[in-house]
């Protein structure tokens, strides 16, 4: 069964930082696109930055270049988005997504991120 799951997320000041993890299982890690994304309260999904299987390219929202990081272990099967200097307005709820096409298209259940003081 192809499953992915999302850890790491809470509660943190303005300024900091959190690091959440992605673990992937049953699916072909290295094959899949991988994505975070993040749905702020009232708002619609939002792309925070993708990873291209195939050109092994990154791409971030312009939101969160130079303080965001996406970055992987593929002997755990794992995505991280490493975020740093974190506003308000990164209060979300992310969510990990693996996709190898549309068939193959897989996606967590979410971990809450707060920003506050």
């Amino acid at each position: 069964q192809k499953q992915v799951d999302e850890t790491g997320g809470g509660l943190v000041q303005p300024g900091g930082s959190l690091r959440l993890s992605c673990t992937t299982s049953g699916l072909t890690f290295g094959a899949y696109g991988l994505s975070w994304y993040r749905q702020a309260p009232g708002k619609e999904r939002e792309l925070v930055v993708g990873f291209d299987a195939v050109s092994g390219s990154t791409n971030y929202a312009d939101s969160v270049k130079d303080r965001f990081t996406l970055f992987r272990d593929n002997a755990k099967n794992t995505m991280y988005l490493q975020m740093n200097n974190l506003t308000p307005d990164d209060t979300a709820v992310y969510y990990c997504r693996a996709r190898l096409n549309s068939w193959n298209d897989y996606w967590g259940r979410g971990t809450e991120v707060t920003v506050s003081s």
